[in-house]
């Protein structure tokens, strides 16, 4: 299942939750509040020309660095106020 980050209105508080695609939702995990935002967040995407011969251990090293640079972007952006 995806995961989506929501935003309360009311507690001001992020959270992360798992649904399919066509669920929304519509209270806050934290307070209860009805009213939350979704959140946009930036897919990861890997390099899909690995080889066969790639082990596991490499492809999740791969997974790893990738996310980093992800989390490292979203960092800054929250620092600077840039994120809904």
């Amino acid at each position: 299942m995806p995961r989506y980050r929501y935003k309360c209105e009311s507690c001001e508080q992020e959270f992360v939750a798992f649904h399919s695609i066509s669920d929304k939702k519509e209270s806050c995990d934290l307070c209860g509040h009805e009213k939350v935002i979704k959140m946009v967040g930036k897919p990861v995407v890997l390099n899909k020309k690995q080889s066969d011969s790639s082990t596991t251990g490499t492809l999740t090293n791969d997974y790893i660095e990738a996310n980093r640079e992800l989390l490292a972007d979203m960092k800054e952006e929250a620092s600077n106020g840039f994120y809904e």
